[in-house]
């Protein structure tokens, strides 16, 4: 199981939270808890990488992403339809990932995404 560590200030709203657990779910690999929250033209964009459409893509890489053994999770904030997390990951394998992700949501209310991009890069820490 992923250990998790959150900043106290990150989860101040229901969209912030919202954005913090589905990062916590990508760490996890929680593919059902994803699924139920992205919609059904999801958009995935890892630059440097193929970018992803639909829950049947994004299921697939899921699949076979590196296990996070840790995650620390240092803001997540939201603005309109848009909202961000950042922090690091620490991999069972030992590598540690910075990274930031940055959510469309595909509605007001906050409780689907539409698209994610995510950024990552490799620290020694």
């Amino acid at each position: 199981m992923t250990h998790v560590i959150i900043r106290e200030d990150c989860g101040n709203s229901p969209k912030n939270r919202f954005v913090q657990d589905l990062t916590i779910a990508f760490a996890r690999r929680d593919i059902p808890y994803i699924l139920d929250s992205v919609s059904d033209d999801i958009c995935w964009i890892r630059p440097g990488e193929k970018t992803l459409q639909g829950k049947a893509e994004l299921a697939a890489v899921l699949e076979k992403l590196d296990r996070v053994a840790e995650i620390t999770v240092y803001h997540a904030f939201t603005h309109g339809k848009t909202g961000a997390v950042n922090g690091v990951m620490q991999l069972e394998n030992g590598q540690s990932i910075a990274f930031c992700d940055v959510y469309v949501f595909s509605n007001a209310k906050g409780s689907s995404v539409s698209e994610v991009t995510t950024y990552q890069v490799t620290t020694d820490r």
